[in-house]
């Protein structure tokens, strides 16, 4: 099916914002979009099934490329499912409901492929397997909430928007976290509020026991506790812990199979979520962290677990190898941010000289783009993994192993 306009030339479509046109869904992309092309223009359309046949709306234009919203599904994907939650399309937590478990994964795998070829320039040629999520839903053990004071909300962020929308419960929450999300909303003191707007941050523990954080409550941010792997951890929703704790091990698995040696080095190590496994593969582990909470939790962990052989220091990944205390590993394992890593820190990385790298990303661009820079300083891919830590939406977790050509 073609989209339903009439054109001058293929190269200047007369499409205005506003307008409305049916349009074939291609496939998923990066950031969840659905993509289709037509008379030189390509669309970008977001909660669609590739397959989809849709009544699409422009919203933005940026010369040869639309962004649309759907206004009606005329022909739905086999992919398509009826999304559960009542909130779908307005939150902007989940954009992938509307597809089965199955699809997701297969889009989640399609979006990685596309970001290493498009972005970094690499055609992998080996199976790139998927890890799926033992619950697709009630897996989420961390979030974060946002308050509006005037408004007296208290939820998640409107999709494209700042305004908050108001949710009674959170499929993807675990139990935990949706009753305390439902308890916050009953119990919070608005008037004791200083700010107009602010976040919460949220987490639960292995025992069901729930942490909250935010610089605007007086209550206490109690301590939680989670076993990966055999390794007791201790931390707060002042610090950060993997989202999806029904996969951490399968993480932390992935991210350190087969490694061992001397020396090694845990870059963004939080509070020693791979750390501590590292310790026992390796005589001496140096971990770096910029959260100073994080990092007193870290070496509590360590002490916990009579580890002695790591030092963690307090301080950003960036300025710790610009130091002179930075030097050469066997082994370097990396997971920063979504934001990603700064690309001077990737090539300080690969100017150390590691034997191996193990790169644990949630952001398939930013790590294209970081793959791309090792590959340029001799390092080879040696295999890539996906894990689902995310079902419901279009993020995907990647741990690749890197060696030195």
């Amino acid at each position: 099916m073609v989209l339903k306009w009439r054109s001058k030339t293929s190269s200047d479509p007369r499409v205005e914002i506003g307008q409305e046109f049916e349009l074939r869904v291609e496939r998923i992309v990066p950031n969840g979009f659905g993509i289709s092309f037509a008379d030189g223009l390509t669309v970008f359309t977001p909660l669609t099934a590739p397959g989809d046949v849709v009544r699409v709306k422009v919203i933005q234009l940026k010369k040869k490329i639309a962004f649309a919203e759907i206004v009606d599904v005329i022909e739905p994907s086999p992919d398509r499912i009826t999304p559960p939650c009542k909130y779908f399309g307005i939150c902007g937590g989940c954009d992938f409901q509307q597809m089965g478990y199955q699809s997701q994964l297969d889009a989640k795998l399609a979006i990685l492929r596309d970001c290493l070829k498009r972005i970094g320039k690499i055609d992998w040629p080996g199976e790139i397997p998927i890890i799926s999520s033992p619950k697709e839903f009630e897996y989420r053990s961390r979030a974060q909430w946002h308050l509006e004071r005037a408004s007296k909300k208290l939820g998640y962020l409107k999709r494209n928007s700042h305004e908050i929308v108001e949710v009674d419960t959170c499929l993807v929450l675990t139990p935990e976290l949706d009753a305390e999300l439902v308890r916050l909303r009953r119990e919070i003191d608005w008037e004791g509020l200083w700010d107009d707007r602010t976040r919460i941050d949220a987490g639960v523990g292995d025992d069901g026991t729930v942490s909250i954080y935010s610089p605007e409550l007086n209550a206490p941010t109690k301590e939680i506790e989670s076993v990966v792997n055999g390794e007791e951890f201790s931390y707060s929703a002042s610090a950060f812990f993997q989202g999806n704790r029904f996969m951490a091990e399968q993480l932390v698995q992935a991210a350190l199979a087969g490694a061992s040696g001397e020396t090694a080095m845990d870059l963004y190590c939080g509070v020693g979520l791979f750390s501590l496994p590292m310790a026992r593969k390796f005589r001496e582990v140096t971990a770096v962290e910029e959260n100073d909470t994080a990092v007193e939790f870290a070496e509590r962990n360590a002490i916990s677990a009579k580890l002695d052989n790591i030092q963690f220091w307090a301080t950003s990944v960036r300025g710790f190898l610009k130091s002179n205390e930075a030097k050469t590993a066997d082994f370097v394992l990396l997971d920063p941010p979504r934001s990603g890593a700064e690309p001077e820190t990737i090539i300080k990385i690969a100017q150390l000289r590691p034997t191996e790298i193990s790169y644990v990303s949630c952001e398939p661009s930013m790590l294209a783009r970081d793959l791309r820079t090792l590959l340029d300083h001799g390092y080879s891919i040696r295999s890539i993994m996906a894990l689902d830590l995310f079902p419901q939406t279009h993020h995907v977790e990647t741990g690749v192993r890197l060696a030195l050509e």
